[in-house]
């Protein structure tokens, strides 16, 4: 049996004149967690669709836990759980109406579900809560009972559309300890999310911008070898004002804001230290630290996509 559980070619979705996904290419080991990563409207949704078997691609291929997603779509169906990114759980019915509900839809016996009940309720914190209506919970047991649906048949790939968007960072990190747990167990979790500091979690990552997928590897892999200048972070007491007055400057490759700090990429340590005290002096800006750091996630996001974006001028130009 392959070691991968995800293996993806060229995968291409066009609606008419636009490409939402455009010839992706991506391996998922068994076991993984691996994250698919990107602003909103990059195709991470469109992408995990496809893969799902909810939407055909405009070309390309893939294969999911061994089935082709053209060829076999509802053999994918049954093998994966999913999390769509909008809340698919029936907010008329009760807890436990909603967990009988989709073990049924995934053609799971009574005594089966009854099998699985308890260690739902005890990971969803809702013991005690089985007769409630599902839309009096908070977000965060909203969620936490979805996965538990999306992992009632014991599926060993589980598909996460934006799991977190909107919940608050305690119900994110409780959720994120779920996911981990999955994956210990050999479940295989692809999780799409636009919060970058998930993908701490991740052993994989990819990177997707307008479709097309700029950086992948490890968190570590991607914040020591994508970006080779050197990153300052810098303290001022005007930090949207020191951004404005440094992404002008010639010798800057690329500012955020991470923080209350603003991080400068350089082309050489000293003299961008020199260079930046002497321009925010000159305007009256007082720095207060200067620091070399490793670049972050979002260090190295903004940077592959001002340089996708620099690429792709450079191909309109005439």
């Amino acid at each position: 049996m392959t070691e991968k559980a995800i293996e993806v070619k060229s995968l291409t979705k066009r609606f008419g004149d636009f490409t939402a996904v455009d010839a992706v290419s991506f391996e998922v080991d068994r076991g993984r967690i691996f994250g698919f990563l990107g602003a909103n409207g990059a195709g991470k949704s469109t992408t995990i669709r496809m893969l799902c078997g909810l939407l055909d691609p405009t070309s390309g291929t893939a294969e999911v836990g061994g089935f082709d997603i053209r060829r076999e779509p509802e053999r994918v169906k049954r093998a994966i759980g999913y999390m769509s990114q909008k809340f698919s759980l029936y907010e008329d019915l009760t807890v436990i109406e909603n967990i009988r509900f989709f073990g049924g839809a995934y053609g799971l016996s009574k005594k089966t579900i009854d099998g699985r009940l308890p260690w739902i309720l005890e990971m969803a914190g809702l013991r005690g809560r089985e007769r409630s209506l599902t839309r009096t919970l908070s977000v965060g047991w909203k969620q936490r009972l979805a996965l538990g649906c999306a992992v009632l048949h014991e599926p060993r790939i589980v598909f996460l559309d934006e799991p977190t968007g909107g919940v608050d960072p305690a119900s994110r990190r409780h959720f994120w300890e779920l996911i981990n747990d999955l994956s210990d167990q050999g479940t295989t979790v692809f999780v799409t999310t636009h919060y970058l500091d998930e993908a701490e979690y991740c052993n994989d990552i990819r990177l997707i911008h307008a479709g097309r997928i700029v950086a992948g590897g490890s968190p570590q892999e991607l914040k020591t070898k994508v970006i080779q200048n050197p990153i300052l972070e810098v303290a001022t007491d005007r930090t949207v004002e020191a951004m404005e007055i440094l992404q002008k400057e010639p010798w800057v490759i690329d500012t955020s804001i991470f923080g209350t700090s603003l991080h400068v990429g350089v082309g050489d340590e000293e003299e961008g230290r020199r260079l930046v005290r002497e321009r925010l002096d000159q305007a009256g800006i007082a720095v207060l630290r200067i620091d070399r750091i490793l670049p972050s996630l979002e260090d190295v996001f903004i940077h592959k996509i001002e340089e996708q974006e620099g690429n792709r001028m450079t191909e309109e130009r005439p």
